[in-house]
């Protein structure tokens, strides 16, 4: 009973019908008494030189006296015409003098003066209808007709004529009771009905959809990740079924995301483990065997020489490796803006080769910038963090690289932009692992041999390059080499 109660369809239907039985009971209400106010209306239109006439025809009658068996006589002649009228005759201050009433009127009237203002509107020919008020009930105002007389000399007088004597206010009542009531209670039920059916109906349609909506939530909400809402229009609830649809693929694919990078984090702590504890332990070592040997005095220069250049050598591959975290990490968090000037790629690829020209020379591979033949635009870039992608680029290839192979850097004018590549003849990338390249702390080479570094490079550069407004891209082939591309937008002076 509490889950209908609290429904939408059976709040909606409660307003609903509350509203159409206060309306319906409203409009009876307005309709019976203004059924009644047209009998009103009409009766005192019709009859509205009633009083004039009779004052005419009783004038005679009330010249020295009131001869009221005359009158009485011309009364009931006048009344077998026009039976639902009852007389008074009014002094000028509303005072009754007499009243000719019907057969069934009580012994006595219940008031003795009448309110004379709404008789005068009426001799004033204000707009009808206007109530006056009837001696026989004074709580009921009645329609009526009006003339003034002169009774036995006294001038200003009324002849009141009621024109809903107690006999025809009970037929009226009858007559509304039997017709208008009863037909007008008919027509307005079986609109009621009519209009509360199809009310319901139409509530019960569209909350049916809602339904769907908040049982696919509900689902949702519950774990199952592949409820949808089935879409069929586009009003209100059909934007309302595609926005949760589009939310629901979006928490999916966050939840994907969310499962992926915890996985990377679990990576990450196992590969910075891997990476830090190697250098550790081998700087633990060289200097355990240097303080032993010192001991012992059999430590010769030549060997103290040799151990102090792998400590040295451990400690500055910590000192990177630490550095690159950090650098990684505020490239994450959106810490780093670029600050972007124009650059001359040219002089920027052929500075790095410069750089790294002893450390290829010590490994035996060629490394060249392949500038062509046209002038190199201008790009807008951030000098430092450019020379830091591509100095990491040229430093991956290099690495993976055999003696007597090449590493090259070309770049080149394209449209509205300018291409880079860093391209090498070394044992390229297996297919299945190039998605993952720029996965932090990844290495192709699962071996992780010496010297081939944390696998932090290519992500710093991706990185980088986001800056930018650019990607990273990939193509290797194994045996053959691998190439690394991305595009930089030229410079446009805007002055």
């Amino acid at each position: 009973m509490k889950i209908l109660t609290n429904s939408f369809y059976a709040k909606i239907s409660g307003v609903f019908l509350f509203c159409v039985l206060f309306l319906g009971g409203t409009l009876a209400y307005i309709t019976l008494n203004s059924s009644m106010m047209f009998v009103e209306e009409t009766t005192q239109k019709v009859n509205v030189n009633l009083a004039e006439e009779l004052a005419n025809e009783l004038q005679p009658y009330l010249i020295d006296a009131i001869e009221s068996d005359s009158i009485v006589k011309k009364i009931q002649h006048l009344k077998g015409i026009n039976p639902q009228i009852d007389i008074y005759l009014l002094k000028s201050n509303g005072m009754i003098k007499e009243s000719y009433l019907g057969e069934d009127a009580p012994p006595e009237l219940a008031m003795a003066t009448v309110d004379t203002s709404s008789l005068d509107a009426f001799l004033r020919g204000d707009a009808l209808p206007i109530m006056g008020q009837d001696p026989l009930n004074p709580d009921i105002k009645k329609p009526f007709s009006v003339a003034n007389i002169s009774i036995m000399g006294s001038n200003g007088c009324y002849l009141y004529v009621i024109l809903e004597s107690k006999q025809y206010s009970e037929i009226a009542g009858m007559l509304a009771e039997s017709y208008i009531i009863k037909n007008s209670m008919i027509s307005l039920l079986i609109i009621l009905l009519t209009t509360v059916f199809l009310g319901l109906l139409v509530f019960r349609l569209l909350t049916h959809r809602l339904r769907n909506v908040t049982r696919t939530v509900v689902a949702f909400e519950h774990g199952q990740l592949d409820e949808r809402v089935d879409v069929k229009s586009n009003d209100e609830l059909g934007i309302l079924s595609t926005s949760f649809n589009q939310m629901a693929d979006t928490i999916v694919a966050n939840m994907d995301e969310i499962k992926q990078v915890d996985r990377l984090r679990r990576e990450l702590i196992a590969n910075v483990s891997h990476d830090l504890r190697s250098p550790l332990a081998s700087i633990q070592g060289y200097l355990e065997t240097i303080q032993q040997k010192e001991a012992e005095n059999t430590l010769s220069e030549t060997d103290r020489k040799k151990y102090y250049d792998v400590v040295i050598r451990n400690t500055k591959k910590l000192g990177k490796l630490i550095s690159e975290l950090f650098e990684l990490s505020k490239l994450d968090a959106k810490n780093v803006q670029p600050d972007l000037e124009p650059v001359s790629i040219a002089e920027l690829a052929q500075d790095v080769v410069m750089q790294f020209q002893p450390l290829a020379k010590a490994k035996n591979v060629q490394l060249k910038a392949v500038l062509p033949d046209e002038p190199l635009k201008m790009v807008t870039a951030d000098i430092a963090l450019m020379e830091r992608a591509i100095s990491n680029l040229i430093d991956n290839a290099i690495k993976n690289t055999p003696e007597g192979g090449e590493v090259c850097i070309t770049p080149a004018n394209a449209g509205n932009q300018v291409t880079v590549q860093i391209s090498d003849t070394g044992k390229g990338i297996p297919e299945d692992q190039l998605s993952r390249i720029f996965d932090r702390f990844y290495q192709a080479d699962a071996s992780r041999s010496p010297g081939t570094g944390a696998g932090l490079g290519l992500s710093i550069a991706q990185k980088i390059l986001e800056l930018h407004g650019t990607k990273l891209s990939v193509q290797s082939a194994l045996n053959q080499g691998t190439t690394f591309s991305f595009s930089l937008v030229h410079y446009v002076d805007k002055n």
